[in-house]
C-alpha cells in the first residue's frame, strides 16, 4: 500500500493487498480519476480525509452477451412498465444512490466529496447514467465511467422492484459496451450472469478496450 500525494500516478495494481487496497490519499480530481480507471484502479471510500484506491485481485464483470434475464424480468420488459434513459438525470441518480445505499447499510461512501467529483466526469463526457422511469418518476438507475469499450460501474438503485436491473439490461443491450464492470460480487448481479475474472485478466481486457 502506498501513499499518494499530489503528484499524478499510481503504484502498479499487482501491488495491491490481499484485500485489493492499493494506495490511499491524492485527489479525486477528473484527471486523476481517469487515469485510475485507465489502470483498473477505483476509489472505494474515504476515511478521515483519505481516499481509498482498490484494484482487487478478482474481479466481478458482466459481458453482456452472457447476460441472463429470467421469465418474469422478460415478461416484465414486454409489459412496458418502465422506461428506460440514458444521462437525462444524473445528479438525481448518484444522489439517489448516495440516499438509498445509505438507508439500507448505514452509510455509504458516495459523500459530496464523491458527488461532485462524478459530476464533473459527468460533464467532462467520462460518466453515464442509466435512468429507468415509472410514469414519469425516477424508479431506478446506475451511473459509471466509460473507458473505451468497458463501463465501469460505480452504484445502481431501486426505488421500486427491478428497476435497476431493467436499467442494467438496458445497459447491456446499448451495444456500446464489451465488458461491465461490477467491481465486487453480489447475488443480484450473479442471478444476471456477471462472474468473476481475475486482476491479470481484467487489465488485459482494459488494455484492449481502446481508451
Amino acid at each position: 500500500m502506498r501513499l499518494l500525494t499530489k503528484e499524478l500516478w499510481f503504484p502498479d495494481p499487482e501491488l495491491a493487498d490481499t484485500d485489493g487496497l492499493l494506495a490511499i490519499g491524492g485527489d479525486l480530481s477528473t484527471e486523476r480519476l481517469m487515469l485510475a480507471y485507465r489502470s483498473g484502479i477505483f476509489p472505494w471510500f474515504i476515511q478521515e480525509g483519505m481516499i481509498f484506491w482498490f484494484c482487487p485481485p478478482e474481479r466481478m464483470v458482466l459481458f453482456p452477451d452472457e447476460l441472463h434475464i429470467s421469465r418474469s424480468m422478460q415478461q416484465l420488459m414486454r409489459s412496458g412498465r418502465f422506461r428506460t434513459t440514458a444521462n437525462q438525470a444524473f445528479n438525481r441518480v448518484i444522489r439517489l444512490c448516495a440516499q438509498v445505499h445509505a438507508q439500507q447499510h448505514a452509510g455509504t461512501w458516495i459523500n459530496d466529496d464523491f458527488i461532485r467529483a462524478y459530476q464533473k466526469l459527468f460533464e467532462a463526457g467520462h460518466a453515464t447514467s442509466v435512468e429507468c422511469w415509472h410514469q414519469q418518476q425516477l424508479a431506478g438507475g446506475l451511473y459509471g465511467i466509460t473507458i473505451g469499450r468497458i463501463f465501469c460501474g460505480e452504484s445502481m438503485f431501486a426505488l421500486q422492484p427491478n428497476a435497476s436491473k431493467t436499467a442494467l439490461i438496458a445497459l447491456c443491450r446499448s451495444g456500446k459496451y464489451s465488458m461491465i464492470d461490477c467491481q465486487v460480487e453480489t447475488a443480484h448481479l450473479s442471478s444476471m450472469g456477471a462472474r468473476k475474472i481475475s486482476r491479470a485478466e481484467y487489465l488485459k481486457l482494459l488494455q484492449q478496450s481502446g481508451h
